[in-house]
């Protein structure tokens, strides 16, 4: 721990069972945490692309094609977890570690947020408020490394983390299955989800920047 926060996220789910038995089988196999941070980025483009479809689509393909992109979330945060089980736990970290942990999230992100924009397309406005939700998300990230940069904890709080942020938008995109049934516009839902993410996000980077401010001013 550092003097005003932790120095890694916190992931309750890192010390389960099941995580540390994956963990263990990937460094078995020969599987490094760049590898596995790569794989997170592809997940999450994947994903970007099955949202793009949905925006074009409707009917069952449409549903498919978001209940693909669902899944994709859950996938890229576990590859997320486990390549810091991998570098820190596994003894596996590289010189080139930090930019592989930091740059594919920030991807990830863009790419999942923005793909909800397109998904939501039908709805005026939803592509721009998809990049202006995946900008503000990059942003919460910015936030905190540039508070590392001037010698202050790492800030992982706020209204909507990383993983928060994820979770929203996955129960978004699931939520958006009902559409039809309630007889909803396509894509509702997701602009609505949208909207709670970039305010989320934006709620966060003002609560980490306060933070860093107090932490400064308090070394006097």
């Amino acid at each position: 721990m550092s003097p005003t926060g932790p120095l890694r996220r916190p992931i309750p789910q890192r010390t389960a069972g099941w995580a540390t038995a994956a963990a263990s089988t990937l460094q078995r196999a020969g599987i490094r945490p760049n590898h596995v941070s790569v794989a997170s980025v592809v997940t999450a483009l994947v994903g970007c692309g099955f949202l793009v479809v949905a925006g074009h689509a409707d009917g069952a393909l449409r549903a498919v094609a978001l209940l693909l992109a669902a899944l994709c979330i859950p996938l890229r945060l576990l590859c997320n977890m486990l390549d810091g089980m991998l570098a820190v736990e596994g003894g596996l970290r590289t010189r080139t570690g930090e930019l592989y942990n930091e740059v594919p999230d920030r991807v990830s992100d863009l790419a999942l947020l923005a793909g909800a924009g397109w998904a939501a397309s039908s709805v005026t406005g939803g592509v721009t408020l998809g990049w202006l939700a995946g900008s503000l998300a990059v942003l919460t990230a910015y936030v905190r490394t540039l508070g590392v940069s001037v010698g202050c904890a790492q800030q992982f709080g706020g209204v909507l983390p990383k993983q928060r942020r994820m979770w929203v938008l996955m129960g978004g995109i699931l939520l958006s299955l009902v559409e039809p049934l309630l007889g909803w516009q396509p894509g509702i839902v997701l602009w609505l989800t949208l909207l709670v993410v970039a305010l989320g996000s934006a709620l966060t980077v003002a609560s980490r920047l306060g933070a860093i401010s107090r932490e400064l001013r308090a070394r006097g």
